[in-house]
């Protein structure tokens, strides 16, 4: 028995510093810089899974440095500093205050898009889809394109819909011009009401009733992620109908929800994430738009609100809540 314990130890004296190396210092470092959201967000746990489909486990052979500066935006530089200096071999990230401290970061550690609402090219970001040319790749997606597909959306649930509030703020600022023209399309009049953080949600609400719209429609923003469950409770005390990118708006109490698949984009980030590890240069990645779409459709909002959703939105929807 004696001599058993003997070479258990010895084993362990020979094998714990490799064991250590691959749950320390010796395994490629991910960073993922967060504007808004929490560093245990869902998201982060949906890159998680990507990654263990990947042969990654967090911990194990591969570590995930996530930084949050929880809205606190003044803090957003420093992150990507501190993520730069942790030497990582990627970084991921979502909106455009991040992408630009970590592009004055850095000019060489790969950048990880995930679901972009902007155009990269357009930014000077890139070079081409097919070829970066830089340090970004990842996936990007026109939401210029699907918010006209959203008021789309409202009208046909809403026949007699004639007058739509848009709420927006520094992040959907490039969406507001596709807005207005797919309004005119539409016929439609729109009251744009400009969202100056979480602190003016109950009076963007006030100043949409006061001006007598029908229905109400989110452009994208951080803010109002994070504030889903407000804004779905918001949205059921105003009597709006709400429609919106983002899904946990919906669960909250929104009306109906269509865009990409916010969670598989995350989930995604580890092909790109891979690929760098094994030696592809992020300027070699092609872009790519988002590969799923999703509609949810809140039934039980929509009976709340007095809604009759027509037959037509049911089968269209993936999800309907009742």
């Amino acid at each position: 028995m004696k001599l058993h314990r003997v070479l258990v130890t010895l084993i362990m004296v020979l094998i714990w510093p490799g064991m250590a190396a691959a749950q320390g210092e010796g395994v490629p470092v991910i960073g993922v810089l967060i504007t808004h959201a929490s560093p245990d967000d869902r998201v982060v746990h949906a890159l998680r899974k990507g990654l263990r489909d990947y042969g990654y486990e967090d911990g194990r052979n591969i570590r995930v440095e996530v930084r949050s500066a929880m809205g606190e935006l003044h803090r957003v530089p420093a992150l990507a500093e501190e993520l730069v200096e942790l030497d990582v071999q990627a970084i991921v990230l979502v909106n455009e205050t991040a992408a630009r401290a970590a592009l004055r970061a850095t000019s060489t550690i790969p950048i990880v898009l995930l679901g972009y609402t902007d155009d990269p090219l357009a930014l000077g970001w890139i070079e081409s889809y097919r070829h970066p040319g830089g340090n970004v790749t990842g996936i990007f997606s026109l939401d210029a394109e699907l918010c006209a597909k959203r008021l789309e959306i409202l009208k046909d649930l809403l026949p007699d819909l004639s007058r739509v509030a848009v709420f927006w703020d520094s992040y959907g600022h490039r969406q507001v011009k596709a807005v207005e023209n797919a309004a005119d399309a539409l016929g439609l009049e729109l009251a744009l009401i400009e969202v100056k953080g979480a602190d003016d949600l109950d009076s963007a609400f006030r100043r949409a009733k006061a001006r007598k719209v029908d229905a109400l429609l989110l452009l994208w923003s951080p803010v109002f992620y994070v504030n889903s469950d407000r804004i779905g409770m918001l949205t059921l005390q105003a009597e709006l109908p709400l429609i919106t990118e983002l899904t946990p708006i919906v669960y909250a109490g929104g009306l109906v929800s269509y865009g990409s698949e916010r969670y598989y984009n995350w989930e995604r980030a580890a092909y790109f994430i891979d690929r760098i590890l094994k030696g592809t240069k992020a300027a070699d990645l092609p872009m790519e738009r988002p590969a799923r779409f999703k509609m949810v459709v809140n039934h039980k909002s929509a009976e709340a609100l007095g809604i009759t959703i027509p037959q037509s939105i049911l089968l269209r929807a993936d999800e309907v809540i009742e």
